[in-house]
């Protein structure tokens, strides 16, 4: 069972900073991919770490990597540039500390806006054109097959935006 709106709105419940990456941030942005985990990227400020390990508990969110043992993130591991695979009740939720080539949250900013994805429920999403530069950079079987599909997204959403933008206003 994946259910990420209550994931995020978990998060976003704690008020924890953070930008949705990954699949699901395309699939938000109307690519039709297939993703079964959400992946956000975190501030790592102390007041935002504190943030999410209470919003992390209530999601009862432990590692996935140690099905033997339930542990769970503590503070300096969220506070590390790390990746923290978890299962949370909601489903599987990897929490970033930072992606690519260590971009951090603060480093993402410019790169990401809030979206409504659910009613009252707005989620800071990585734009499309850098979700799809960095998987450019990757080498990884999974994220060689998706690129076709999320260029063709990507040129889509171009399209309708230079459309949009060179529309004249009608005329009484």
């Amino acid at each position: 069972m994946f259910e990420p709106l209550e994931i995020l709105r978990t998060l976003a419940k704690h008020d924890v900073e953070f930008i949705l990456v990954g699949g699901l941030s395309a699939t938000i942005q109307g690519v039709a991919l297939d993703t079964f985990d959400a992946d956000v990227v975190h501030s790592r400020r102390p007041e935002n770490v504190s943030r999410l390990l209470r919003a992390l508990a209530e999601l009862d969110a432990h590692y996935r990597t140690r099905s033997d043992r339930k542990l769970s993130p503590n503070e300096s591991h969220l506070s590390s540039p790390g990746h923290q695979l978890l299962t949370t009740k909601y489903g599987v939720l990897d929490v970033l500390g930072a992606i690519g080539d260590g971009l951090s949250y603060e480093d993402l900013m410019g790169d990401s806006s809030p979206l409504e994805i659910a009613a009252g429920l707005h989620v800071r999403t990585l734009s499309l054109e850098k979700y799809v530069e960095l998987k450019e950079k990757l080498n990884q079987e999974k994220d060689r097959a998706a690129l076709p599909l999320l260029r063709t997204a990507l040129r889509a959403k171009r399209e309708i935006a230079r459309a949009a933008a060179s529309e004249e206003p009608l005329q009484d």
